[in-house]
């Protein structure tokens, strides 16, 4: 049997289309600056038995608009773009790529955290545009600092592995706060509070929800370490981005490391671009070779299983309680 399969945004590595294809799906794909009325005109032409999701909002309207769907897949780890509560009065599985990518948005953290407390580059910056000056450099070391997780799943424990080498003391926030047996250098504590208080980096793995919208704002700024940082690999909306700018203008915090922004793409005369403190990517922390490839395999057989009336992942399976839809051409 042929599936119609849509790819939004920006599309799959060339393997996972391959597998799509070997499967008999007739494939049509998006386009990163579609809108919610694009990919409704989109659906309604194409009609797709499953989405798998890479840019773009699957909202009610949306999923209304493809009477033959029968199942979403994110195209990665993040469905704050997916109104899970429609699919699932339809009965639509929502899934996503658990496995695929955490590796590398460790990494990418990492990266991250040493581009900020080194510099590197704000000193970057200074060579090309002709100052080759040492004087004033205002580098810092991690080794026995302490790295503030809020959000403990597969990032944030990778990135605690990972900074174990540089001799950093990891506090841990996660809402479950489940007893467990850790590592010598790292420790669960019971509130958010406790973690920006101790922490002279803060790190934010926790998905975007009600409670973590805006949960760093002056507020909670104001509960940091004075010249300590925040790096965000998460979701732009858990950062108040206004009150992030004021507290590094006004010295509060040292600076911040974003891969994830309030607006994407991210305004060019946004303030944040104005502070040297500040380092910024293109939401790319999840994006390698390695995980572009496999986000894309793990999101086609995903969709494929639920499209051959195979019982899904659980482990990648979002909404459980959405029953199954019968098979349809």
């Amino acid at each position: 049997m042929s599936y119609r399969v849509l790819l939004t945004g920006a599309g799959v590595a060339s393997e996972a289309r391959e597998s799509l294809l070997k499967h008999g799906c007739v494939i049509e794909q998006g386009d990163p600056e579609d809108t919610v009325p694009a990919l409704v005109r989109r659906l309604h032409g194409f009609d797709p038995h499953g989405i798998i999701v890479r840019q773009g909002r699957i909202t009610r309207e949306v999923q209304e608009a493809a009477p033959s769907l029968r199942v979403i897949c994110k195209h990665g780890v993040g469905v704050d773009n997916i109104d899970i509560e429609a699919a699932t009065e339809r009965g639509i599985p929502v899934l996503f790529t658990p496995d695929a990518n955490y590796e590398t948005a460790a990494e990418h953290t990492l990266a991250l955290m040493l581009s900020l407390v080194r510099r590197i580059p704000a000193e970057d910056r200074r060579i090309r545009s002709g100052i080759f000056d040492k004087r004033g450099y205002g580098g810092r070391g991690l080794h026995g600092t302490v790295l503030g997780l809020i959000g403990f799943g597969r990032i944030g424990r990778r990135v605690a592995e990972l900074v174990e080498p540089f001799g950093m003391r990891v506090l841990v926030y996660h809402p479950t706060a489940t007893d467990e047996s850790l590592p010598w250098h790292i420790a669960k504590v019971t509130s958010v509070e406790e973690v920006l208080s101790e922490a002279d980096v803060v790190s934010l793995h926790c998905p975007l929800t009600a409670e973590t919208r805006g949960l760093i704002s002056t507020r909670t700024l104001g509960l940091m370490k004075e010249g300590a940082f925040l790096v965000n690999t998460s979701r732009g909306g858990v950062v108040e981005e206004a009150d992030l700018v004021a507290a590094i203008r006004a010295g509060r915090i040292a600076g911040a490391a974003l891969d994830v922004f309030q607006e994407e793409p991210l305004p060019a005369d946004h303030p944040l671009l104005e502070l040297d403190a500040v380092v910024v990517t293109t939401h790319v922390a999840g994006v390698s070779d390695v995980s572009f490839r496999q986000m894309g395999l793990e999101a086609a057989g995903h969709v494929l299983t639920v499209l051959d009336g195979r019982p899904p992942d659980r482990r990648a399976l979002l909404n459980p309680e959405a029953p199954a839809r019968e098979g349809r051409g």
